[in-house]
């Protein structure tokens, strides 16, 4: 496969340059336990995560989106039992996690050090614009990218977009990230090229069952795999 094509790299920022899901997954256990009186644990996350799926239009995707969820998850489970005490639990859970350090993954800041002396690297990712500027400047990253995008979603009219913006081809185009629903599938529907490189957890509405099989997508272990690519 040849990459000499390749003007612009897109790079997703959650569990792609730096750690993230292990923070949502960890407060999905402690919301649980909380509210043990109510549930078993898998119960009470699985409405959790129901109510996060069905909020996603209203508050997309994020920290603040997943406390009100957990608010109202708390709510249809405790009724006029909800209290002052789960109330406050919640929004310091929420705040907590939007204070934590960011720590980024292996190899990262090598790879994006090489590959910006070649190309124009881009973040590409989903969120709530506040946060993910936050962490983007926290990491330490931010003078390695030409460009940041941060949208309310990743489909293929999103990475259209961006491209154009980029003014270039979408042959010219490489998104690497740890979901294949949001960074894999889209681009390369688009005739961009995809690199998938996983996180050890996923957040299961990400989850898809496809193989892909595709000329321009790799698998990768780790991002410093790139470097013998490209």
């Amino acid at each position: 496969m040849s990459f000499e094509n390749i003007k612009a790299i897109a790079f997703d920022a959650d569990d792609t340059l730096w750690v993230n899901e292990t923070f949502f997954r960890d407060a999905e256990v402690a919301f649980a336990k909380h509210l043990a009186a109510y549930g078993d644990q898998d119960e009470i996350v699985q409405k959790l995560l129901d109510t996060e799926i069905k909020n996603l239009d209203t508050y997309g995707y994020g920290i603040k989106g997943f406390t009100l969820s957990m608010l109202e998850t708390a709510h249809r489970l405790m009724g006029k039992k909800m209290n002052a005490e789960t109330i406050d639990f919640i929004l310091n859970k929420g705040k907590q996690m939007l204070a934590e350090p960011v720590e980024l993954l292996p190899h990262i800041e090598e790879v994006l050090g090489q590959l910006s002396k070649k190309y124009k690297l881009v973040v590409a990712t989903k969120g709530d614009l506040l946060d993910q500027e936050r962490k983007l400047i926290k990491s330490g990253l931010i003078d390695y990218f030409h460009h940041v995008e941060i949208v309310s979603d990743k489909k293929e009219t999103q990475y259209k977009k961006l491209v154009k913006h980029l003014d270039i081809q979408p042959q010219e185009f490489l998104m690497i990230g740890n979901s294949l629903k949001s960074d894999v599938i889209p681009v390369l529907a688009m005739g961009g090229h995809a690199f998938h490189i996983p996180f050890h957890t996923t957040w299961s509405h990400e989850q898809v069952d496809e193989e892909i099989n595709h000329s321009k997508f790799k698998a990768l272990k780790s991002a410093r795999e790139l470097l013998d690519i490209l």
